[in-house]
């Protein structure tokens, strides 16, 4: 597959197959997105794979905002919590700040990082969506993060059972513009 093939290719999923995702297809997942680029290398992201009574519980417990995306959850054989340590990226040693996004850069590695982990997921035969509207102190209450520790997305994990279409794209002529 292409990488044209796999960005054009991957959608995000909302219905999955009763069907196990194993270890070794993850770790293979999480190792191609640790190519993502993050501000200096300072590869801030981390993952951590939910199954069970932790996954269910998040999907009852932090999507009351938006019950659908609990039912997502729950239909998932596997939930990942994108997490990501705070205070490095954007940040110099010394804490202050490199540029006027501030801390910002924080979210934009953690987006670059979920979109690479998606579209390695995709490589492998995965479906995933990306999940912004969850209750994030509660559900960071439940992972037990430490301090040093942010929750940036939830992105249930597995085979898809469901193909839908590609929504309509806005035109280059839309999106692009010289000076």
């Amino acid at each position: 597959m292409t990488a044209d093939e796999c960005i054009r290719g991957r959608r995000s999923i909302r219905r999955f197959a009763d069907r196990p995702v194993t270890r070794e297809v993850l770790a293979s997942v999480v190792e191609a997105a640790s190519f993502a680029p993050s501000w200096k290398n300072t590869q801030i992201v981390r993952y951590i794979a939910l199954e069970g009574e932790l996954k269910d519980k998040i999907a009852s417990e932090c999507t009351s905002g938006y019950a659908r995306n609990g039912e997502i959850i729950k239909n998932a054989p596997m939930l990942i919590a994108v997490t990501f340590i705070k205070n490095r990226s954007g940040f110099e040693k010394d804490g202050s700040f490199s540029t006027p996004k501030e801390g910002g850069w924080q979210m934009f590695d953690t987006g670059a990082a979920c979109e690479a982990f998606c579209l390695a997921a995709y490589a492998q035969g995965l479906g995933t969506v990306i999940m912004g509207i969850f209750d994030e102190a509660e559900a960071a209450s439940l992972l037990r993060l430490p301090e040093d520790r942010e929750l940036g997305a939830l992105i249930p994990i597995g085979y898809p059972a469901e193909e839908p279409a590609a929504p309509k794209r806005k035109s280059v002529e839309e999106l692009l513009s010289y000076m």
